[in-house]
């Protein structure tokens, strides 16, 4: 326990000191070097930057915990943001850049009006301070208690080892977030993403070796030839994830989390030019294609490891990193897991902050704040916030689904109009900012009487798909009624930063898209989830059509 401790402490300080010295130089004194790191964001950082934020113990012990119960169909809510991912690449970060945003919202103040952009601040906030940092704490304290015994150690019970571990991470958090802006959490999640790599590939290396008793290639038998139904990541209607909702509800969350969530999108926006934010934003897809080696191969090394009678299903990853690691690398790990969880916190942290005091302030408050005043009054808002979420994230223990499932259910309130009112105000230039409130209105009501009120027996990710076409639907038949002028698109470079294109950005995106196909073909019947499947194969086809997409591309560049 000692050694755990010791070198857990030490990664930790070091994460801590290089954050430091990266920037104790900068100007923080202003918004766009508190909010928006001075607008000079490499394509690495905002990669690994992106990468961090999303991934957490939310991510590792729930999809894990998924994958244990069941098979790997759960990569549905991870693997498949490489397309609006792209997306985000291709075509919306050069609007957010040239119209110089500092928060996502202030893209419906220019479509619809200053209510509806209000609303959409609010709905951020409330998606950020009830259930994404809540989660974050709540898993990461799942995580510590597990691996170094709280319990047992200090005598408390799950509920107080739980309550005590919550409110030391925030902490640890929230000084990141507040004293050092968007800069320092962008530099600690870049050094934090490095060990998360290496210590989550340590879990399933010597999982194996365990497994095989001593043996890593045993280990591997094992699990490519007994249970092979659980690697199918096509899943049927009696897994949580059907392979349809994919196509529905899931992708529209994707699509919300990935091109409009104002924590993954300001790390775009703190880009030096557009070339570093596509290239870290494919940085990230990139990185995401790999994620089922480090969130779905331990949940079903767990399974077959500590069996099926794990409960909850949630503590099945913190017990296989406690039954297999070695207790000098614990230290190492649970660094990695603090460095995860801490990524999400302050980012979001971040964020909501920089979304009140940008957003909602100038509506609440009509006081003139001078630059500095503003971010003194930002840190105090932060600290009022990290306090919230403490508070809150205890009492998800009392869930009983699965928190990675739990919180997706609950987001669809906020995630699906949110995109319903982008894609209305992206392709349509007339609804008004009163039909989109409206809307709005509808989808929360229906929203909760479907899933809570009459508990339909639906999978709520079909509900989130088809509230997503009936918002659209609702508000271009209201816009009919209630039209604004037609909306004009600034085509200035308000954003004062080059707006150039990255070269390889249209080549880079088809093969990550490519490559997700490959990817699910892989896990499936016709790859590693059936005896009469060829994994071999599907990565020689994968391999062949990558180098005709390399050599059609450069024949249409010479030709151009």
């Amino acid at each position: 326990m000692l050694m755990t401790i010791l070198s857990f402490l030490i990664v930790t300080g070091v994460v801590a000191y290089i954050s430091w010295l990266k920037t104790k130089g900068d100007d923080l004194t202003t918004s766009k070097g508190y909010f928006l790191a001075g607008r000079g964001l490499s394509g690495l950082v905002i990669g690994c930057s992106m990468v961090l934020t999303s991934l957490s113990t939310e991510q590792l012990i729930g999809v894990n915990a998924v994958s244990y119960k069941g098979n790997f169909s759960v990569i549905a809510w991870t693997v498949p943001t490489v397309i609006p991912l792209c997306f985000l690449a291709l075509y919306m970060l050069p609007k957010y850049l040239r119209n110089g945003y500092t928060t996502v919202p202030e893209f419906f103040e220019s479509r619809f009006d200053r209510q509806t952009r209000l609303i959409m601040s609010a709905l951020f906030l409330v998606f950020y301070l009830f259930i994404v940092i809540p989660t974050a704490l709540y898993t990461g304290a799942i995580a510590f208690n597990k691996i170094f015994n709280l319990e047992t150690a200090f005598g408390l019970s799950y509920g107080a080892a739980i309550t005590y571990t919550v409110i030391a991470i925030g902490v640890v958090g929230a000084i990141y977030a507040i004293f050092g802006g968007l800069k320092a959490v962008a530099v600690s999640d870049t050094i934090n993403a490095i060990i998360l790599v290496i210590g989550a590939l340590l879990v399933p290396l010597f999982a194996l070796i365990y497994l095989g008793e001593g043996s890593f290639s045993a280990g591997l038998q094992t699990i490519t030839t007994t249970h092979i139904e659980k690697w199918n990541a096509i899943g049927g209607e009696n897994d949580a994830t059907p392979w349809p909702t994919i196509f529905t509800g899931i992708m529209v969350v994707h699509f919300f989390y990935w091109t409009t969530n104002q924590a993954i999108v300001q790390r775009c926006l703190g880009a030096k030019d557009l070339q570093s934010g596509q290239k870290g934003i494919l940085i990230a897809a990139l990185f995401l294609l790999t994620l089922p080696i480090i969130l779905n191969l331990p949940g079903l090394l767990s399974f077959h490891i500590l069996g099926d009678g794990v409960n909850p299903i949630d503590a099945s990853y913190p017990l296989l990193v406690n039954k297999v690691l070695p207790t000098w690398l614990q230290g190492f790990f649970i660094a990695a897991l603090f460095g995860a969880i801490l990524s999400t916190f302050n980012s979001f942290l971040n964020s909501a902050a920089t979304i009140f005091c940008k957003d909602l302030l100038p509506s609440i408050s009509k006081k003139v704040r001078s630059e500095q005043e503003l971010i003194v009054y930002a840190k105090k808002v932060s600290a009022v916030m990290a306090v919230v979420t403490m508070i809150f994230a205890p009492l998800l223990m009392f869930g009983t689904d699965g928190i990675f499932l739990i919180t997706k259910r609950f987001a669809g309130f906020v995630n699906i109009p949110i995109v319903a009112l982008f894609a209305v105000g992206m392709f349509n230039k007339t609804v008004s900012g009163k039909a989109a409130r409206i809307a709005l209105l509808a989808h929360v009501i229906l929203y909760f009487s479907i899933v809570w009120v009459f508990n339909v027996k639906i999978n709520f990710v079909y509900v989130m798909g088809g509230l997503f076409v009936f918002d659209v639907v609702l508000m271009l038949i209201l816009g009919q009624f209630l039209k604004r002028d037609p909306y004009i698109e600034n085509k200035e470079n308000l954003g004062d930063v080059d707006l150039t294109n990255w070269k390889y950005l249209k080549l880079t995106s088809m093969s990550l898209i490519l490559g997700l196909f490959a990817l699910y073909t892989f896990l499936s019947p016709l790859g590693m989830a059936s005896e009469n499947g060829n994994p071999l194969m599907v990565l020689g086809v994968w391999a062949v059509l990558q180098i005709i997409l390399l050599f059609v591309v450069r024949d249409k560049e010479a030709k151009s």
